[in-house]
């Protein structure tokens, strides 16, 4: 199995309109947006757990990255509501869990093996926002190693972002709102994936909030 594992290719995808796929744990459901093989390898998806749902212990061996989209996500390191961005670098060890049901966005095997930062950030908090590269935008920052970049970005109604470029690629999911370019509209849930060198000039005329990495893309592989 291989998704959309050339990343010379952009990619748009509107999750919420995407078919739910079992996983082989019972009462855990996904939405594949990238994938390198079946079950293991380069992966990046949409995750639902239902009520009381879980993973077997598992060894993550190229690291693991999540974001809570909604409920409450759990392992033995503690309970992540709602907002909750965490990384589990390589070799990091969990059994994954849920009371009451999650989605989340969670990204695998994309990490850097010397980048052993453990992150956990309440994204919902009112500090660590900063002012953007254009009026109307505001920034979290997430995670910076090497060039890769991960923030929360948010919009006000009206914003627009002078046409730019993303050398080493880019990746955005509207958590709220909408965006647009000079390519098209995405609406709440919508993943895109652009290329190294590729250049656009967004907007949002309703105002969104987003999730965005950039820089991680370069010198990816080809289908």
């Amino acid at each position: 199995m291989r998704i959309n594992m050339d990343f010379q290719q952009r990619v748009v995808i509107e999750t919420e309109t995407q078919d739910w796929i079992d996983s082989p744990a019972n009462g855990v459901q996904r939405r594949m947006l990238d994938r390198e093989a079946a079950e293991s390898g380069r992966a990046t998806t949409v995750v639902r757990f239902a009520p009381d749902s879980f993973f077997p212990p598992h060894t993550h061996t190229g690291g693991e990255e999540y974001l809570v989209l909604d409920g409450t996500f759990s392992d033995e390191s503690g309970d992540y509501g709602q907002g909750m961005y965490v990384r589990n670098p390589i070799g990091s060890t969990h059994r994954p869990h849920t009371e009451g049901g999650c989605t989340i966005l969670v990204k695998l095997c994309q990490m850097d093996a010397a980048d052993q930062e453990n992150v956990h950030i309440d994204t919902t908090k009112a500090d660590g926002w900063r002012a953007g590269a254009a009026e109307g935008i505001s920034v979290r920052d997430l995670h910076t190693y090497g060039t890769e970049r991960v923030s929360l970005s948010r919009w006000q109604p009206g914003t627009r972002y002078e046409a730019h470029g993303h050398p080493g690629g880019e990746e955005i999911l509207v958590l709220d709102g909408s965006l647009a370019d000079e390519h098209g509209h995405y609406p709440k849930g919508t993943w895109l994936r652009m290329p190294p060198g590729s250049h656009h000039a967004p907007f949002s005329d309703e105002g969104c909030t987003l999730y965005v990495k950039t820089g991680h893309l370069a010198g990816g592989e080809a289908a």
